[in-house]
């Protein structure tokens, strides 16, 4: 089932909070370097590259020093207001590298609600990906305030099924803090065991999900497989791996047994 992988064009990766910062919170410019060069190099390859970060609040924490992720609404917006344009500064730093242009797109749910504004996003993605430029996606979190308040937009799990949907994706990557879907939090069982592949998203599914594996980022297993569900529905493959190593994405569009993979609605048919 993952051979469809192998002829997959348009690609969302998505970065979770713990993918892109150290344990303290602070941006890994390693991690952020790889990522670019791996990024760049499978749009060089012909790929269709879309990434979806998170990483603001993280920046504009060590920016205002703070010593820990801040509790109240309002500390989060102006972390996350400091701290996007940082995020982007170094992104244009590690791209320009490899020479590789990105463009910034923020979003709110709306967006892909409302019909103007959902194809007003719709054309910037097709100008951006035709121009061979690498969008950036990121909630804006200074304005719409779902992921930071109620934590339930997954850091950016669901905004990066959504994603995929409007530029017409064919694969979507998660990487996280999980190497995927065990049946049974490994934390807490050494006896888990990974799932490779999932064919439907039924109660024993979800029985398996977790809470958070660490305390950086607002995502979990429950939030990852509402976003399987929502891009397996709109016929996107999806695939949860590590994000400890960007060039982990080589593995998994050579069709390799990486992480867990979620099976289309479409393919199924």
């Amino acid at each position: 089932m993952r051979e469809k992988i192998k002829d997959a064009q348009t690609i969302v990766v998505k970065m979770g909070t713990t993918s892109v910062t150290h344990p303290n919170g602070t941006l890994d410019f390693k991690k952020l370097d790889n990522l670019a060069k791996v990024l760049t190099d499978l749009e060089n390859s012909g790929k269709r590259m879309v990434l979806v970060s998170s990483g603001a609040i993280g920046a504009g924490m060590n920016r205002m020093n703070m010593k820990e992720r801040p509790k109240k609404l309002k500390e989060k917006q102006a972390a996350a207001s400091v701290g996007q344009g940082l995020l982007m500064q170094i992104y244009h730093k590690f791209f320009d590298e490899y020479h590789q242009t990105v463009g910034q797109i923020l979003l709110t749910k709306d967006v892909f609600k409302h019909s103007i504004k959902r194809n007003n996003a719709i054309n910037t993605f097709s100008a951006l990906i035709e121009r061979g430029i690498i969008p950036i996606v990121n909630e804006n979190d200074c304005i719409a305030t779902d992921e930071i308040e109620e934590e339930c937009f997954g850091d950016n799990d669901i905004l990066s099924a959504m994603t995929a949907d409007i530029v017409g994706a064919d694969l979507l990557v998660i990487l996280s803090d999980v190497d995927g879907l065990y049946d049974d939090n490994p934390s807490l069982n050494e006896d888990a065991r990974l799932i490779r592949t999932v064919t439907k998203i039924d109660s024993n599914i979800c029985e398996s999900a977790g809470s958070a594996g660490s305390c950086q980022g607002t995502g979990g297993m429950v939030t990852k497989l509402e976003a399987a569900k929502y891009a397996t529905g709109c016929g996107i493959d999806m695939v949860i791996a590590s994000g400890e190593r960007s060039d982990i994405l080589y593995e998994i569009l050579e069709g390799k047994e990486i992480g867990t993979v979620f099976i289309s609605e479409l393919m199924k048919k």
